[in-house]
């Protein structure tokens, strides 16, 4: 089984080394594609207005100068010889946890995989509090990552879709099981904007990363974490709203 690793924290980042060690406990075929500096945050962009650089690091493994989809990209359509069986994203440092996956690369690394048509599954490590860098624990997902990816190599998936996992911020140990759940919905009402000035005395602006207001849903992977599961969730690629379908054509006289 060919498996390619990629993720949006650059290729030298704890979790991907993580992600190998996991991913070699299902083969020796192991190719690694990922951004050459952190990407967090940049969601399913495509670099456009400049070059993209590649460069080879070892063997099976090489470095993009741009986005986790730049990176998947690159992979299958000039670093591999062939397409792998699977594209494994992560362990990403932090959660990618309800609407959040719209902004993560983590999960957008995946996607650029569902819409090859080649399995995908990202994987992301929460951890307790902001300012760890890379001191976070990834003790759940190396303890469980094997565990939870084993029913899912095999499992029949639909076309167009993808599996995003969060491990909880809890010792091995501690992690009470494994569910699969649905997204749940954060509340972005009160998010922050840090203000500053650099040395030069001019005013720059940083994005806060406050514990965001959620209510947890029965159900929802944001539960399931809160509670001390791993949460593994579906995504499908498909954001049509049917149900609203009906109402608009009637708008437009349809």
């Amino acid at each position: 089984m060919r498996i390619l690793l990629t993720n949006d924290d650059g290729v030298h980042a704890p979790g991907l080394k993580v992600l190998e060690e996991i991913a070699r406990q299902f083969s020796d075929d192991i190719w690694i594609c990922a951004p050459s500096e952190e990407q967090s945050g940049a969601g399913h962009s495509l670099t456009l207005t400049r070059p993209v650089r590649l460069h080879k690091l070892g063997e099976r493994r090489f470095a993009v100068t741009g986005t986790p989809t730049d990176a998947v990209m690159m992979a299958l359509r000039t670093v591999m010889p062939a397409p792998p069986d699977i594209i494994l994203s992560g362990v990403n440092r932090g959660a990618n946890l309800g609407d959040d996956i719209t902004y993560s690369g983590t999960v957008s690394a995946a996607i650029e995989g569902a819409l090859a048509g080649i399995r995908a599954i990202a994987l992301s490590q929460v951890y307790a509090r902001e300012g760890m860098g890379d001191d976070v624990p990834f003790g759940a997902a190396r303890a469980w990552g094997a565990r939870v990816l084993q029913p899912l190599i095999d499992a029949p998936l639909a076309e167009r879709t993808l599996i995003n996992i969060n491990f909880p911020a809890l010792a091995p140990e501690e992690v009470k099981g494994i569910r699969v759940v649905r997204q749940g919905f954060h509340d972005y009402s009160r998010g922050t904007v840090v203000e500053g000035r650099d040395p030069r005395g001019y005013r720059y602006f940083w994005f806060g990363l406050d514990p965001i207001e959620h209510t947890l849903d029965h159900g929802t992977d944001l539960e399931a974490i809160e509670e001390g599961y791993v949460a593994v969730t579906p995504l499908q690629l498909d954001l049509t709203h049917y149900s609203t379908i009906g109402i608009l054509a009637e708008r437009f006289g349809g």
